[in-house]
């Protein structure tokens, strides 16, 4: 699996695990919240300097972005759509 893949089925992977939205991951990273959707999609090469950002903001070693990843695994299961209610 390719270097950019590895990283945008890990940081999908890890946001999902969290259990954090790609616009609260935005959020607390300071990074627009289509720039974490392209980093999913494969469409964008993150610097160093924004994995450090998003493995901050997920609380996670940067180095999980880069774990090996069955390529026959499912992926992980969606959030549930939609905003949350306000409380």
């Amino acid at each position: 699996m390719r270097a950019n893949a590895t990283v945008a089925r890990n940081l999908r992977r890890l946001r999902l695990l969290k259990g954090v939205s790609q616009e609260n991951l935005a959020m607390d990273a300071g990074i627009d919240r289509t720039y974490v959707s392209r980093l999913e999609r494969e469409m964008e090469n993150p610097t160093v300097a924004v994995l450090e950002t998003l493995a901050v903001a997920l609380e996670i070693g940067i180095g999980e972005f880069f774990e090996t990843v069955d390529p026959d695994a499912p992926p992980p299961a969606q959030l549930p759509r939609g905003r949350r209610k306000a409380r």
